[in-house]
């Protein structure tokens, strides 16, 4: 018998310790980080509300309770029955069930009613019917990403549960080395913005933070071919965390299972939504170019397949060693901050991923309260001593004004965005700024994967401000649903016709002029000199966005037939700040400022050779801190 086996034949037993008489416990399994406990008696469970919360608090793991398939009622019936208990206004769409797991899927426009208070609701149902009741949000705006998602997952159930049950017993295998040490490696994103990727290796334990490509630089990719990545093996790996879906972090993940990787991958929901969103995107327009794609779609599929979502809080074994804690960043939908608990309370690193300190209109701005922290990797983008961004308010007031003395000489505004993030922020400064009168209404074209995007923002109210989550609640206060906002569905006849009309704003990726629809909005409307082109995020050093931000008005294009050309810019350039879903060097100097625990060592990443010396340097004066601005392949050890 392994060590895991003889180990959840204790936890069995003390589980039927623990139990009443009257119920009875046919499996303890591990799958992934969570203990599945089945029994032959769901209801009597369901009926103790107290029962898994005391099972969970004493053996201090994540338990799921499922029925044993031999109790289960026929769907029919219990369909008949679900949809009795469940209130009218929550608004099931599909009752989908799983017999080998004893699941019920609901899919419903009001998971919360759904659940109902303390979660009153679902506990009645497994108190009827004996199913287990998993609950997912009916998207306001249908998203093909999500429904895609959703189906892969469901069509994989069989071999996910065996991947599930492999990891678990990873995770929960017996410790092998008695050395206790904490090391970081930098594998990219260190004195420059992008390939972000972190090695955090234990003695019994290796961990890949992010693994993204460099905006503007095709064939910079991370350090992977290092020993203490995968230049021993895919399998020297033990999990990988990803802190948020945007490429620079994500877009080599599904590289990783081409090289033979086969574990775990720790995100949001919404970040493995974004992640197969933009990595699909990635290699359509790598072929559209005429590139090499790094990875076939099959690979994409294979990261889904192997992530495990977690929620913001939740405290989850992903080794036998380290803890995982997923925590708020305020930068984009589902981004995060990781935080990793090393050791019976040996050490404690975060990783900050990207953050912006601030609430803004999309979200609730980045959680810097841990339990422990003695090392924070700090993102550094606009860590120089002179990036300091203008209020949001000032930021919304010029756009406003760009945009009404746009339209008024009836031209057309151009603003290239990043589909996740800026651009939902945006629609929303758009939405008010038309509702309240402040600019006039015009239509507003979504192009690229905006629209795409924004539906799966609706699909997750739950990781969005407060206020606004409130208003995608009532589909009728729904700000994405504006009638103003145009869907583009990439034709190049509709984008004529936009070209040919009259006054009009333009969103389309990409965000950094580096590919994608911008090129053809610019030779359609780049050369009209009534129009204004609107920065409003990030542009790399290199990428052609930040050469136009600097003056350039002679474009190098293709003509969309396959042959390069030159392209005059005749349209007026703005660059309006305070958009970005970074932390400016106040706000990451607040950030660190306010941060309980205060850390020891800092190590600024990130950001450019100069932003990230000049934060390092001032926190280390200010709070008399470590602090480094480290290099690519540099390795840090900590205890």
């Amino acid at each position: 018998m392994s060590q895991v086996d003889k180990q959840l034949d204790d936890i069995r037993a003390e589980i039927e310790q623990e139990v009443p008489n009257e119920i009875s416990i046919t499996e303890v399994t591990y799958e992934g980080p969570e203990l599945v406990v089945y029994t032959r008696d769901p209801k009597t469970f369901a009926s103790n509300g107290d029962l898994i919360r005391r099972l969970a608090s004493k053996l201090r793991k994540r338990i799921t309770v499922r029925p044993d398939p031999s109790e289960l009622s026929e769907p029919d019936d219990a369909r008949a029955t679900i949809e009795g208990i469940i209130p009218e206004d929550a608004g099931v769409t599909d009752l989908d069930f799983h017999h080998d797991t004893g699941e019920v899927v609901v899919e419903a426009q009001k998971p919360g009613m759904v659940i109902g208070r303390h979660g009153s609701t679902l506990r009645e149902i497994t108190q009827e019917v004996g199913w287990t009741p998993e609950v997912v949000r009916t998207p306001p705006i249908e998203s093909a990403t999500v429904n895609n998602v959703r189906n892969f997952l469901k069509q994989e159930r069989d071999e996910r549960r065996d991947i599930l049950e492999r990891i678990g017993r990873q995770i929960h295998r017996e410790e092998m080395s008695d050395d206790e040490w904490v090391r970081i490696t930098t594998l990219g994103c260190c004195r420059e913005v992008g390939r972000a990727a972190f090695i955090l290796s234990t003695p019994e334990t290796r961990v890949l933070i992010d693994c993204g490509d460099k905006p503007g630089a095709e064939d910079e990719v991370p350090y992977l071919q290092v020993p203490e990545a995968l230049g021993s093996g895919p399998s020297s790996l033990d999990a990988v965390v990803l802190t948020h879906a945007h490429l620079d972090h994500s877009a080599f993940i599904p590289l990783l299972f081409k090289y033979g990787y086969d574990g775990p991958i720790y995100c949001t929901e919404p970040t493995r939504d974004l992640m197969g969103l933009l990595t699909l995107d990635y290699l359509d327009v790598a072929a559209k170019e005429g590139r090499a794609p790094p990875y076939e779609s099959e690979m994409v599929r294979e990261a889904i397949k192997h992530c495990i979502p977690l929620e913001y809080g939740d405290v989850t074994d992903i080794a036998p060693d380290i803890k995982l804690t997923l925590h708020n960043s305020g930068h984009i939908l589902g981004s995060a901050i990781a935080h990793f608990h090393i050791g019976d309370g040996l050490y404690n690193v975060a990783f900050s991923g990207d953050i912006h300190y601030d609430d803004t209109r999309l979200f609730n701005g980045a959680v810097n309260e841990f339990p422990r922290v003695e090392t924070l990797v700090l993102e550094s983008t606009y860590g120089g001593r002179n990036d300091y961004q203008t209020d949001q308010a000032d930021s919304e007031r010029k756009l406003t004004e760009v945009i009404r003395d746009t339209v008024e000489r009836d031209g057309k505004v151009l603003i290239p965005a990043f589909a996740v993030g800026r651009s939902q922020e945006i629609m929303l400064v758009l939405e008010e700024a038309m509702r309240n009168g402040d600019i006039p209404e015009v239509p507003v074209h979504l192009d690229g994967m905006i629209w795409e995007a924004t539906a799966i923002h609706t699909t997750y109210p739950e990781y969005l401000r407060d206020d606004l989550r409130d208003r995608i609640f009532h589909d009728d206060e729904n700000p994405f649903l504006a009638d103003q906002f145009n869907h583009i569905d990439g034709g190049e006849d509709e984008r004529q016709d936009v070209a040919d009309g009259g006054p009009c704003i333009i969103l389309s990726t990409s965000g950094m002029v580096e590919g994608g629809p911008i090129m053809s909005w610019l030779r359609h409307v780049g050369g009209q000199d009534d129009g204004t082109m609107v920065f409003v995020g990030y542009q790399a050093q290199g990428t052609l966005g930040r050469r136009i931000q600097n003056g350039w008005d002679e474009i190098p294009i293709n003509d969309g037939g396959g042959r390069a050309d030159t392209l005059s810019l005749n349209m007026d350039v703005e660059t309006v700040d305070g958009f970005s879903g970074h932390a400016d060097r106040q706000g990451l100097e607040n950030f660190v400022r306010t941060m309980n625990p205060r850390p020891e060592k800092v190590l600024c990443v990130h950001g450019d050779e100069s932003s990230t010396q000049d934060l390092s340097s001032a926190l280390y004066h200010e709070f008399n801190m470590r602090t480094f601005a480290p290099k690519n392949l540099e390795t840090f050890r900590f205890v």
